[in-house]
């Protein structure tokens, strides 16, 4: 019983790498827009909305981690 326990906690810890990448993909995602908006000031009005569905989906990947690792810990 235990060995599935500590297997659990393995299997939820390496999903929730996914947070932490998503983390990195958002950071990337602004930094992008923010070096793009510097270098061309008059198209980044026209950027943002792609910066929107970046982050979206960025932010999208760690829910789906956070979720797969709750339910790993957290099923039966």
């Amino acid at each position: 019983m235990e060995s599935i326990e500590a297997a659990k906690l393995i299997g939820a810890g390496l999903a929730a790498i996914g947070v932490g990448a998503a983390a990195i993909g958002v950071g990337n995602v602004f930094g992008s827009f923010l070096e793009s908006a510097i270098r061309n000031p008059a198209a980044a009005d026209g950027q943002q909305g792609r910066l929107f569905i970046g982050f979206a989906a960025a932010e999208l990947l760690g829910l789906i981690a956070f979720a797969v690792a709750m339910i790993i810990l957290y099923a039966r």
